[in-house]
Parts: C-alpha cells; structure tokens; sequence
C-alpha cells in the first residue's frame, strides 16, 4: 500500500509537472481578464501541489517553475524590454540584470509552494470543516504571494531601471500591478482550487 501510495503521488506530481511546462512555455498560461488585464496561470499548477501533495511537494514545483521562468525568460522572452529583471544573462542598453534577477525569478515561484501549503494546513486547523474555503484562501495566498515578491525585489534591485522603462513611479507601477495583474491573478486561482474541491467531499 506504501508503494502505491508514493507511485500515485509520483504520477500526480509528473501530470502537475506537465501542465507546468505547458503554462510556462506556451500562450496557453495566459488567460485574459478584465480589458488589457491578463493573469497568468503559471502559478496554479504550484498551488495545487501543495494543497494535494503537501508543502515540500509544492515548494519543489515552485522551484521547477522557477527554473521554466528563467530559461523562457533567458532565451525567449515575453518581453525584451524587463527581461533583465529575471535573468541576469539579458541586458538592454545600459540595463543589466545581476545577482537580483535570480532571487526575483526563483524565490517567489518557491515561495508559493510554501506559503499555500502552509497556510492551508493552518487554515485547516481553524476551520476543520470547511475545506474548500481553506483550499480558495489558500490559493488567493499563494498567487499574491508571487506578486508582492517580485514586485518587491524590482523595487529593491531595479527601482531606478523599471520606473525609466515604465515612464513611471516605482510605488505606481507595483500598485497598478498589483490590482491588475495580482488581483485577478489570485481571484482565478481561489476560483480554480474552490471548483476542485467542490468535486471532493468536505
């Protein structure tokens, strides 16, 4: 039984594995929101493992996204022009990425991982009979705690650079960025991990 207990978390890993790679390297992890708003759903396949495989799982499946992140962003970029904030092997002009870009493109994908699947087995033991708004708070964590961290590592390593690109203040950018990308980005999230568990019996 312990045997098949571990091939079957191996497989579910493997299955969450491959729709990571595929939100990752192809258009398939965007999904369109509210007008120009888009949220990517890189970050759901990471919260699902560590709602259903546990911390270490999830945090491990951060750290692999981390690393499909940093090769689309080192060899394909989505965008030339802040591709230097997650790989230090990208510049633009006078804007290099460094030591920075790494911690932005690695920490918060591993981060997510470990946040969710803490917070839900906190959550779980506050509200033991409600799983599935265990498992939609957890979720919304999750996906913001990936926001708030890249944002805060462009503002401690690339303020100057990111403000001249976007025309704007840095505080500004993090703040649009926030409400149109992280919002929704946790709202898809806490509605995918809500619609999964409503499958399952609380």
């Amino acid at each position: 039984m312990k045997n098949n207990s571990k091939i079957l978390r191996m497989v579910q890993f493997s299955i969450l594995l491959a729709i990571e790679a595929l939100f990752s390297f192809t258009p398939l992890g965007s999904l369109p929101a509210i007008g120009p708003i888009v949220a990517t759903l890189a970050m759901i396949p990471v919260i699902i493992t560590a709602l259903i495989l546990g911390t270490k799982a999830g945090t491990l499946m951060g750290a692999l996204a981390g690393l499909f992140s940093f090769a689309v962003w080192t060899f394909v970029p989505p965008s030339a022009l802040v591709a230097f904030v997650f790989t230090p092997f990208y510049s633009l002009g006078t804007f290099k990425g460094n030591f920075g870009s790494l911690l932005i493109c690695f920490l918060p994908r591993i981060l997510v991982g470990t946040v969710t699947g803490l917070s839900c087995r906190a959550l779980s033991k506050v509200l033991p009979d409600k799983k599935t708004l265990c498992f939609s708070l957890s979720g919304a964590l999750g996906s913001l705690t990936n926001t708030l961290l890249v944002m805060t590592g462009i503002w401690i390593f690339f303020a100057d650079q990111y403000s001249s690109l976007a025309g704007k203040s840095i505080l500004m950018v993090i703040g649009l960025t926030i409400l149109t990308n992280g919002i929704p980005e946790a709202v898809v999230s806490a509605i995918v991990r809500r619609s999964s568990a409503a499958r399952s019996p609380d």
